[in-house]
């Protein structure tokens, strides 16, 4: 209600229940004053004698003291103020005057407290303050009765203002501690949550006056009652029931469970429900993180079509000795926690869950990636776009059932995925690195290594292959999408070094052949299988690192620690812990290491094609390979030149019997190739291997740790690629 005008209408917002328009429409409905006409008719002060001016103050004061305007008492206008003043006609006896002087700041602290409940009872202010207005409303009809018992004595002649005075007393400190309360709640715009932390304060300051803590502690409990029924829903049940977002727990019903399993980066857990610092009572700050897990956990329990009920469970007030609700809430938390760590692990397995995870995607049983790439290996060669997944899947299906993996109960929930992305562009994704195409280190890179963008081509099945694994609710919030990333990028990196290591085995095991060939043709695999030594040793001792002083030992620390933990944010740590440790400590985590590993493997890769290429040509030039054949594997390195010196032979003449002259033919060409193209093209992918592993050694003596110490000293067993370092100056 605005004074001495037209009353404005407020508009709340939409979601809030609105008032009926009588509330604004009739003005004497308002517990202050009411800007009117000043009454007519009143005689002048000055010419009554004192005994009727007294008199006359008397009404005055009864009806100012309740928020009416008297006929020698005026309200001034509330100009921007709090507290409101009176003007009294000068013509009142000096004495008198000083009686209605000291009681007039009681008429104040009524026009504050009525002011207070109209504004603060509305929907929009919350059920705190609407509890706080209703607990001053019942202490304000005190005084009101007392002001009607004075209205009686005054109507039979037998008040003064010296009994006015007396019997007031009594009414000016609770007014006044009224007044203060509303003053200080509307002066910080509180609702909610910082509504019970003005009051609380206020209640703890005035610990040395008895009667003012008794009245600031009675509003303070009708407070917050409503907010700690909220509470008790919360810990008690996992419910949050806030229609006027005044509670310290704020749920954000945007993230759904559902996602989980369908976005990388969804924060459930996290982002859920969270803690609205600024409706955080001050009794309860301590507390805060506490209740947030207790509600969160039995949420969870919920969810899953459970029961809840809390042992011991008791109603929770406010009290200034915290300890009594201290304790309930510990109580709460306890059960909540127990509840959920014995959902997960047991009635869920999370355990199980998480072996089988570690059986799949860590290569723990290795047979399985075995007998995989041993029957898929065909339709994994094939471009992405070509390979049916059905296919695939009944091919891991097959592989799994011929695996020990067939024991496990939960074999089913894997899956085959074909992600449309490599390796190194996924995890520089995830690390929040924007892929950048083609890089060349300078002019003495040989375009052979470069790794174009594969958003410029199609990937191979081989490229894109990954694993996925269902897993539902509530077991999604430990793992989640975001941790299934973490799995398939060490996985997606094992299982590219075990590809690399069977064609360098295939490699070797054609080396062996090269001792039916003719002498002249001998030296030339000289250089090639010194290579091919080297390759294996990095490839072997790379995986080696990995998995057996990288992912068994921090493996081993997951499970001590999850046989230790007691609440399931203790399993989300440790499990969120061992995969960002695994995936730093396999070298996934740096930019520059990534890429150089990266290249390597790929100059691997060019070289076992180079060599297969080689001992194809001399198939085809006897005769026990068609010429499709040869194509099919030739798409793999088409920048190979001196493949295609060899590929454009000449045409066997008479029709000779092409398997007793493949011998002198290969020897023949092998005579003719301008400056021996084959040792070039090994010196080339020699040259690129050795630049690229000293700079990975050079990379991994700068975090001289203990990890990668033992694999460090492996790779350079000997101080070979040491002294190429000092020798080439690489820093």
């Amino acid at each position: 209600m605005t004074e001495r005008g037209k009353p404005k209408v407020p508009s709340p917002p939409s979601h809030y229940p609105p008032l009926p328009s009588w509330t604004h429409e009739r003005p004497f409905l308002t517990q202050d004053f009411v800007a009117m006409i000043t009454p007519k008719g009143s005689v002048a002060l000055g010419l009554l004698p004192v005994a009727m001016q007294q008199h006359a103050i008397l009404d005055d004061l009864l009806s100012v003291l309740v928020g009416m305007d008297g006929r020698y008492i005026h309200p001034e206008p509330l100009t921007g103020g709090t507290y409101r003043a009176f003007s009294v006609d000068p013509a009142l006896d000096p004495s008198l005057h000083t009686l209605v002087s000291r009681t007039l700041p009681l008429a104040s602290h009524y026009s504050i407290v009525g002011r207070f409940i109209e504004e603060r009872s509305k929907f929009i202010h919350g059920m705190v303050n609407q509890g706080l207005s209703s607990a001053v409303r019942g202490l304000l009809k005190e005084y009101l009765v007392v002001i009607a018992q004075l209205e009686s004595q005054q109507s039979s002649n037998q008040l003064t203002l010296q009994k006015l005075w007396y019997y007031l007393q009594p009414c000016m400190k609770t007014l006044d501690i009224l007044a203060r309360v509303c003053v200080a709640v509307t002066s910080g715009r509180c609702r909610g949550g910082k509504t019970l932390t003005t009051l609380h304060n206020l209640t703890v300051g005035y610990i040395g006056d008895q009667r003012s803590q008794e009245i600031c502690l009675h509003v303070t409990q009708a407070a917050s009652l409503s907010y700690l029924v909220m509470l008790e829903e919360w810990v008690y049940q996992g419910v949050v029931n806030d229609p006027y977002s005044e509670f310290m727990i704020t749920q954000h019903k945007s993230f759904k469970k559902d996602r989980l399993h369908d976005e990388y980066n969804d924060a459930y857990w996290e982002r859920r429900y969270t803690v609205a610092q600024d409706n955080i009572p001050s009794f309860l700050e301590h507390l805060a993180e506490r209740i947030l897990q207790t509600g969160k956990y039995l949420n969870v329990v919920r969810e899953c079509g459970l029961e809840v009920a809390c042992p011991g469970a008791k109603a929770i007030r406010y009290s200034i000795q915290e300890r009594t609700y201290v304790e309930q809430i510990e109580t709460a938390y306890t059960y909540a926690s127990q509840e959920l760590l014995q959902l997960m692990i047991r009635d869920h397995d999370l355990l199980g869950h998480l072996h089988s995870m570690k059986h799949c995607f860590l290569l723990d049983q290795g047979d399985l990636i075995v007998h995989f790439m041993d029957m898929a290996e065909g339709e994994l060669s094939k471009p992405m776009a070509d390979i049916l997944p059905q296919r695939l899947e009944s091919l891991l299906e097959l592989a799994v059932r011929t695996s020990l993996l067939d024991n496990d109960p939960y074999k089913d929930k894997l899956l085959p995925l074909l992600v449309p992305f490599d390796l190194v562009t996924q995890l520089l994704y995830i690390l929040a690195i924007q892929p950048e195409g083609v890089e060349t280190t300078g002019d003495e890179t040989p375009p052979l290594i470069l790794r174009p963008d594969p958003s410029t081509r199609g990937l191979s099945g081989l490229e894109a292959f990954s694993l996925d694994y269902r897993v539902g609710w509530p077991l999604s919030l430990v793992i989640s999408r975001k941790c299934l990333f973490k799995y398939q990028m060490l996985f997606r990196h094992l299982f590219s070094c075990k590809h690399v290591e069977r064609q360098l085995g295939a490699s070797w095991s054609r080396h062996k052949q090269a001792k039916a060939q003719p002498l002249l043709a001998r030296p030339w695999y000289a250089s090639s299988y010194a290579l091919l030594q080297r390759m294996l040793h990095f490839v072997q001792n790379l995986q080696y690192y990995m998995t057996f002083e990288v992912l068994e030992p921090n493996w081993v620390l997951l499970e001590k620690n999850l046989r230790s933990v007691h609440i399931i944010d203790d399993v989300l740590t440790a499990h969120n812990d061992f995969l960002d440790r695994s995936l730093r400590d396999c070298l996934l985590s740096d930019k520059e290491v990534l890429k150089i590993i990266s290249r390597l493997l790929v100059v691997c890769e060019h070289f076992t094609d180079y060599l297969r290429e080689a001992d194809m040509t001399q198939e085809q030039h006897k005769g026990k390979m068609s010429l499709t054949q040869l194509e099919i594997t030739k798409r793999r390195t088409k920048s190979l030149l001196g493949v295609a010196r060899l590929l454009s032979g000449e045409v066997l003449e008479g029709g000779a019997d092409p398997h007793k002259l493949g011998s002198r033919l290969l020897s023949s060409e092998l005579e003719n190739l301008p400056m021996g193209s084959f040792e070039v093209k090994i010196s080339r992918l020699d040259d690129a291997f050795t630049r690229d592993l000293v700079g990975l050694l050079d990379k991994l003596y700068e975090f001289r740790g203990q990890t990668v110490g033992g694999m460090v000293s492996r790779l350079d067993f000997n101080g070979f690629y040491q002294g190429r370092m000092t020798s080439r100056d690489i820093t």
